[in-house]
């Protein structure tokens, strides 16, 4: 007979141990979680915002958990969005698509990807809207689609400014042309948003990619995004493999994209409540003491040029 079936551990031989694996279910109740250094705690990931203290990764959180870190835990207001009529195409592969959502809303206790809130941050009224990879990988369908619009047109009526939290790999295939149809609508959307003159404001989320950077979440006035999260259109081997070049490690990470020019500023989850008021306080020029210093700041860096000049 194996010594693996002789030996016990509490009654049970060690080959049954092994065998038995922890199932999604067991790991989503778990109080533990893996990080740089192994098991951490949820609750003390929690605490620190979902960021771990020692390698400063800033781990993957829900749309709910996004508005108790910006506007303060319960300190907002969550919309209905409108839900469009699931499953338009009867779409089956190994389940159905509707088996898919009612799993994914289980899961996150969201009807779509997207929630949409209304809060308050120093005395600014914001739209913020968020998406949650954990709703099928935070693809955009045609409810996430409609839920985006809604935030736009919210921000319209109430003449506030637009921020925005994406994630997620892109268009739902699910739903096949329905899906990709949002990209031009949320664009569309946006460019109305800033026909009246109103900030959109976006912060990239780990993993921001495909058809999300390719429409609403490229459109903002100001760009900023969380340390290390991964931003990008297509994936970095298909790149590589077609560049026949080797990428640099941190390629398409937060700092990359930054280096070039197409994030303003990569910002600690902790810090960025207060970056996104202060960029909007000058935006909707409600701050005269902000103001003031930017003229001050602006006035030191161009005396010298104008010296040179006379």
């Amino acid at each position: 007979m194996n010594w693996l079936t002789k030996v016990k551990i509490f009654g049970e031989s060690i080959k049954k141990v092994f065998k038995k694996r922890p199932t999604k279910e067991d790991i989503k109740n778990s109080e533990w979680t893996s990080c740089c250094k192994g098991p951490i705690l949820k609750k003390e990931l929690e605490e620190n915002m979902w960021v771990c203290n020692s390698c400063n990764k800033h781990h993957r959180i829900g749309s709910k958990e996004r508005f108790d870190i910006f506007f303060g835990k319960n300190a907002y207001e969550i919309l209905d969005t409108p839900l469009p009529t699931e499953d338009p195409l009867n779409w089956n592969d190994t389940k159905s698509y509707k088996d898919r959502l009612k799993e994914a809303r289980k899961k996150t206790d969201q009807n779509c990807g997207v929630m949409i809130a209304r809060g308050n941050i120093k005395g600014i009224e914001i739209i913020a809207g968020a998406i949650n990879f954990d709703f099928i990988g935070g693809s955009i369908g045609a409810a996430e689609g409609e839920a985006i619009i809604y935030g736009v047109q919210k921000a319209i009526d109430n003449q506030s400014p637009y921020v925005f939290f994406p994630c997620g790999g892109g268009q739902r295939m699910f739903e096949s042309p329905i899906a990709l149809a949002n990209m031009t609508r949320t664009t569309l959307a946006i460019n109305e948003l800033k026909k009246n003159n109103l900030p959109y404001i976006v912060c990239f989320t780990d993993p921001t990619a495909g058809g999300i950077t390719a429409s609403f979440a490229m459109l903002g006035d100001i760009h900023f995004a969380e340390p290390g999260c991964m931003i990008a259109f297509a994936g970095k081997r298909v790149i590589q493999a077609t560049v026949k070049e080797e990428l640099s490690s941190d390629f398409q990470t937060a700092e990359f994209v930054e280096k070039h020019g197409f994030v303003d500023k990569v910002v600690h989850r902790k810090d960025l409540n207060d970056q996104i008021s202060l960029i909007l306080s000058i935006l909707l020029k409600k701050n005269s003491e902000v103001k003031s210093e930017l003229i001050n700041e602006t006035s030191e860096i161009i005396e010298p040029f104008t010296k040179t000049a006379s």
